[in-house]
């Protein structure tokens, strides 16, 4: 069997209701659809996470995600400081004059020497 057309979510969400309520068996749904009886199954099972997860008040995001956004989150926190910091030293030696580079004057050739 090829790979079934993409339905949309309203058509999917009309037969796992129907299923889910008796109307119809998972076989008969895949046959509607023109899709496999696991695919079905699936659409199923998502659709239970789904709501389980928007009750349990994690409003449909996976615990891991969640746990990497707030890594993000901290990680973010903390390179913003340290950049502020950066900002901050460089400002403090940036005023005096006896620590800046030397600029070139004039024209520089690449290959020659300048003081």
């Amino acid at each position: 069997m090829g790979r079934p057309p993409v339905l949309p979510v309203d058509k999917k969400l009309g037969l796992v209701v129907r299923v889910m309520s008796g109307d119809l068996t998972a076989a008969e749904a895949a046959r509607e659809a023109g899709v496999s009886e696991q695919s079905v199954s699936n659409w199923r099972r998502q659709f239970i996470e789904g709501g389980r997860n928007g009750l349990a008040g994690e409003g449909g995001r996976d615990t891991e995600e969640a746990s990497r956004m707030a890594e993000l989150a901290k990680e973010n926190a903390m390179l913003k400081t340290t950049i502020g910091e950066l900002y901050l030293e460089l400002r403090k030696y940036g005023r005096s004059a006896a620590v800046r580079p030397p600029q070139p004057r004039g024209r520089v050739r690449p290959g020659r020497l300048v003081n």
